[in-house]
């Protein structure tokens, strides 16, 4: 089900720990409708396993390039911010399904993202969503107090910065455009997107800084 809110700060919950958090509950379900859909003759065995194979493949680096080209590049930053779908496809990224939307740090506004709901989440250019952003505690406390979440990640912002959350959804998935870090002027292309993390394409952290 599609949930399309915009959150601003609010109050109070505790933040998932940096490990892994079984899904429990989802993974009974994914395995009742694996099985269901083998038994029904919609999917074989070998198909289904070529698709985990195929999703396990995606990782951060595709969001990562699109990063990397948009600091370099403003006219592709301007298409990135309005159809970052179409930016994607400049790139050879396939983006198909959802709409992917980018979403612009700068020096007075940070952009978090999370999904309040289940774990909706830009795969085809994030990869596979880290353990803690499925998690219960992340998704209401990045809603109820998203500064001392980002705190927790290490990411502290100045009182004057507004800090917006956003919520993905079935139909809707956001792409943060961190800032691009001081000190990176003289690096190509390849060596920013190697600065450019999966936090913070998600808004929990920033970049990282040029060795």
């Amino acid at each position: 089900m599609a949930h399309d809110h915009h959150h601003t700060e609010s109050h109070g919950h505790r933040h998932p720990e940096s490990k892994d958090h079984p899904v429990k509950d989802w993974e009974a379900l994914e395995g009742a409708i694996r099985s269901l859909l083998i038994e029904k003759g919609v999917l074989g065995a070998d198909e289904i396993r070529r698709r985990i194979e195929e999703w396990e493949q995606k990782s951060p680096t595709q969001g990562a390039r699109m990063v990397a080209r948009a600091w370099v590049d403003p006219a592709y930053e301007a298409r990135l911010l309005a159809d970052a779908n179409a930016a994607a496809g400049e790139l050879g990224i396939d983006a198909p399904g959802a709409k992917i939307v980018a979403l612009k740090n700068t020096a007075t506004l940070h952009h978090l993202v999370v999904c309040t709901l289940c774990s909706c989440y830009p795969r085809t250019v994030l990869g596979l969503p880290p353990a803690w952003y499925k998690s219960k505690a992340y998704r209401s406390r990045a809603v109820s107090e998203p500064r001392q979440v980002l705190a927790e990640f290490g990411t502290v912002l100045a009182p004057q910065v507004e800090l917006r959350v956003v919520d993905s959804t079935a139909d809707c998935r956001y792409l943060v455009l961190p800032a691009r870090p001081a000190g990176s002027e003289g690096l190509s292309e390849a060596e920013l997107a190697a600065l450019v993390t999966r936090d913070s394409m998600i808004g929990v952290a920033p970049a990282a800084s040029p060795a």
